[in-house]
């Protein structure tokens, strides 16, 4: 049986069409849902989200649109975008990271093009999970949520969706790498080939300054 961590923010279109996509890993697979802060991580590293650079703010939102339609997916932009998804990450950590949980939150947020900044949003989602609007203000539920994410970055974590392979010791970050995370967990020596090796150690010959 193989285990896997997925670092996501309910903030990502990226991790709302990962999600769907999770059923590609090997059956069997065990998934831990990591609910983090995607702010936090790029804070982290001194990056800048998709939605901070105007050009590729509007490439993204329309290149999701029209991928989540060739797929068949549910998708809606929410109405505001971005939003603070602290409270949603939050609602995740108190009803235990579940599956379920996890689904719902982002269904709620990525299907009805709601607005994630108005209480009724919140409310129904959190109603769906049995779980009270004052829970998300407990300073365990808090905590978990800050250590979450900095345990991320420590652990290499630079942006969401991320699969985390602990046998391989290894990262897969973005939508597009669920198919080799998906190659590494059927066989765990394809990053210990010469080749992987040496990209895994290539010396750079310029920086930007």
């Amino acid at each position: 049986m193989k285990e896997v961590d997925w670092y996501f923010d309910v903030i990502s279109p990226f991790s709302y069409l990962a999600l769907q996509r999770l059923r590609e890993l090997p059956e069997g697979t065990v998934i831990r849902y990591r609910p983090v802060l995607f702010a936090g991580l790029l804070d982290h590293w001194g990056q800048k989200g998709p939605a901070e650079v105007v050009p590729k703010r509007v490439w993204t939102y329309r290149w999701c649109t029209w991928l989540a339609a060739e797929q068949g997916l549910p998708f809606r932009f929410p109405a505001t975008h971005p939003f603070n998804p602290l409270s949603y990450l939050r609602l995740c950590i108190a009803a235990g990271n579940s599956a379920r949980a996890v689904n719902a939150v982002f269904d709620a947020l990525w299907t009805t093009a709601a607005d994630p900044d108005a209480a009724a949003t919140l409310a129904g989602v959190a109603e769906t999970m049995d779980v009270p609007l004052e829970r998300l203000a407990d300073p365990a539920v808090k905590q978990a949520l800050r250590e979450e994410t900095e345990r991320a970055a420590a652990r290499g974590v630079f942006g969401v969706p991320t699969l985390a392979v602990a046998d391989a010791d290894a990262l897969f970050w973005g939508l597009d790498a669920i198919p080799f995370a998906a190659a590494c967990l059927r066989d765990p020596d394809l990053l210990s080939s010469e080749e992987m090796k040496r990209v895994s150690n290539l010396p750079s010959a310029a920086q930007r300054r």
